[in-house]
């Protein structure tokens, strides 16, 4: 019998690219003290990735220890994140729920973002360059936590990371939005302070609303299907305010970070369709035409020809994710 040189060639180097990817997760959680006492410093939209990355080498190796390894992983974050950081005046949980209860209910209050500078303070002047080093809430890393912590339900089929994401989902969508629900100018905040009680970036991410009406489906979706539906809050209503946001919206972009994120949108907003959602494919057919937009725009602008040193190595990350998505 003969060897199909084609096949085992791509054996191999499926092989190669999942070592590699051992490695880099092992690296990082030991260079990030993931399950150390006490918790390392967290940064909320590494450690999303870190938990899809832990669940996909459990899934692709049968080795268990990634799957813990990512439990480990949320339940530092939770730590960390879900409460106000050691130079702050504040102490305890985001949510002010004394011990018990917040560890119950850990992202009921939401979760810092991670940066190295703590949140400027309301009688500080306004600082562009500054404020990307402060800390704070953002709505696009919060979709991004809870889309990890419902791969965890799903890969687990435990509902309560399920129920986690929904009421992490029902805070945001509380504290993000502003304006009446179903009036012109409805929109939401970009950046929100530590406890969410103000809006320290007041403009709209372009992307925000998607990001909600895309992730709160698919928690919806999860809920049904491990029967937790009945628990916790439901999410028809922001479900219907991030329609209406993103119907009035110009998706295309020329940023690729943007451009990835459309990208892998479609494949879940495709996948979506075979659980019921997004049937008529309008939706999809918007974010699909944004993204080839968006990558034309990218393609004219030739910063892939751009030195190194003057180029953002996680945007064109998050645009090879997208094309990896779109290809599924």
């Amino acid at each position: 019998m003969g060897v199909d040189v084609d096949v085992l060639t791509a054996s191999n180097a499926a092989d190669d690219a999942i070592a590699d990817a051992r490695s880099l997760m092992l690296g990082f959680a030991e260079r990030t003290g993931v399950g150390a006492p006490h918790g390392a410093r967290r940064y909320l939209w590494t450690d999303a990735f870190a938990v899809c990355n832990c669940l996909g080498l459990a899934r692709a190796t049968g080795d268990e220890g990634f799957a813990a390894l990512a439990v480990r992983l949320i339940d530092d974050v939770h730590a960390v994140l879900g409460r106000h950081r050691g130079d702050d005046g504040r102490h305890g949980w985001l949510s002010g729920l004394p011990d018990e209860a917040a560890r119950a209910h850990p992202t009921v209050g939401g979760l810092r973002i991670g940066k190295l500078l703590g949140e400027r303070a309301s009688d500080e002047p306004w600082d562009e360059r500054l404020e990307w080093e402060r800390d704070g809430q953002y709505f696009h890393y919060l979709t991004r936590w809870m889309h990890a912590l419902d791969q965890a339900a799903r890969a687990m089929g435990e509902p309560r990371f399920n129920l986690w994401a929904r009421e992490l989902a029902a805070t945001a969508h509380r504290a993000f939005t502003t304006g009446s629900i179903g009036r012109p100018g409805r929109r939401m905040f970009w950046k929100m302070g530590v406890d969410l009680s103000r809006a320290l970036v007041p403009s709209m991410g372009q992307h925000d609303a998607l990001d909600g009406l895309v992730t709160y489906t698919q928690l919806g979706a999860t809920a049904r299907a491990l029967g937790a539906a009945g628990e916790g809050p439901r999410l028809d209503e922001a479900l219907s305010d991030f329609g209406s946001i993103v119907a009035g919206q110009d998706l295309a972009t020329p940023d690729p970070l943007g451009t990835g994120g459309l990208l892998t949108d479609a494949s879940v907003v495709a996948a979506l369709a075979h659980h019921g959602a997004f049937t008529d494919g309008a939706l999809l057919e918007r974010i699909v035409a944004a993204a080839l937009e968006g990558l034309r725009e990218f393609a004219r602008a030739g910063e892939l020809q751009a030195p190194a040193e003057r180029r953002l190595a996680f945007r064109e990350l998050g645009l090879a994710i997208g094309r990896a998505a779109a290809r599924r």
